[in-house]
């Protein structure tokens, strides 16, 4: 699947003060505090994964309830003026993933601040992270054509109004590049228009270029996991799907209280 630069969900959808998400703290994370700073400044985003080690499992249950307890209580002391963190479940969806932790925030120190207070629980012994991705919001260049009032204002990612999250590293081939601007733009238009034509799919790209291995993280949130599939689908029949050196792997979040979470983790 290629990188899409907008869906009609996303025109719909200009980034205001986003509703209360499921499972998550309510809140658009610590924006800059000047108007030139809102004009210009860039979220970063990331998306970590944690097992949960079958070792826990065999603790006292009185152990294990305290611990998970103890995550939860750091998941819901966050501050969202700071940080965006939504809470999705992979239990069933993937062998080697349990969590995902979507977190948002303008200042990278409140990304690692979360990250070393987990590594610091009790339960931090017992998770590890197949999986993290770093990248940063950014204006995309291929909807001018379609949007002339697209700004800078789409550099905000207004996440969590949906319940499930399809997420995945993204890269294109280095040929994709060296297309002229006016050639990718055509290519572009194509991807978009087949992304039109599936509004309950909401597309949040995220650009990772010079800061982790991958080139784009996507997240594609939406109520209808079969009209996902169908848009992937439609768009391996895109002449911008032969630009697709790596897309996987990919992950099936459902959007999941944290007091749900816990009960699937161990069942207590």
């Amino acid at each position: 699947m290629t990188h899409t630069a907008t869906t009609a969900a996303e025109n719909q959808e200009r980034p205001t003060t986003p509703p209360p998400a499921r499972g998550a703290t309510p809140a658009v994370a610590a924006h800059p505090s000047t108007p030139h700073q809102a004009a210009t400044a860039r979220q970063f985003i990331s998306f970590s994964f944690y097992k949960l080690m079958p070792e826990f499992r065999r603790l006292e249950p009185q152990i294990q309830k305290q611990q998970l307890h103890d995550l939860a209580t750091l998941v819901r002391s966050n501050d969202p003026a700071k940080m965006l963190l939504l809470v999705y479940s992979c239990v069933g969806t993937r062998p080697d993933v349990d969590i995902m932790f979507w977190k948002i925030s303008y200042d990278l120190d409140q990304l690692q601040h979360f990250s070393a207070a987990i590594n610091r629980l009790p339960i931090g012994g017992y998770l590890i992270t197949p999986y993290s991705y770093l990248a940063q919001s950014k204006r995309s260049t291929y909807v001018d054509k379609i949007d002339p009032a697209h700004d800078d204002t789409r550099t905000t990612i207004v996440p969590g109004k949906r319940k499930y999250n399809f997420v995945y590293p993204f890269v294109k081939t280095r040929d994709w590049y060296l297309l002229s601007k006016q050639t990718r733009q055509g290519v572009m238009d194509e991807h978009i228009m087949v992304g039109n034509k599936y509004p309950s799919v909401k597309l949040n790209t995220t650009y990772s270029f010079g800061m982790d291995d991958q080139e784009f993280v996507v997240a594609f949130e939406t109520d209808q996991p079969g009209d996902f599939l169908d848009l992937v689908q439609e768009l391996r029949e895109t002449e911008g799907s032969r630009f697709t050196l790596r897309d996987t792997p990919i992950f099936t979040c459902v959007q999941t209280p944290i007091d749900i979470l816990i009960q699937q983790l161990a069942g207590i």
